[in-house]
């Protein structure tokens, strides 16, 4: 049986916890939470940047199926 150390790393920003045992996963990971990391502890973010004074539908043509029924609940 084969022990070793998981590859791992913390975010000097966030403090967030990444590890995998694929070194290459883990540098993947990394890249992409470089990309998304909300630069301080607990803080909450989301990916869409959603304005909440603009709720409504984007693609108005969408909204509805085909019978006329709303797609999204509200």
């Amino acid at each position: 049986m084969v022990t070793g150390i998981m590859p791992e790393l913390i975010c000097p920003d966030c403090g967030k916890h990444l590890f995998h045992e694929n070194e290459t996963t883990l540098k993947v990971e990394e890249t992409i939470h470089s990309k998304f990391c909300r630069k301080s502890k607990g803080e909450m973010h989301s990916y869409m940047h959603r304005d909440p004074a603009h709720m409504e539908t984007f693609d108005s043509e969408r909204e509805n199926d085909s019978e006329g029924n709303p797609v999204l609940r509200k």
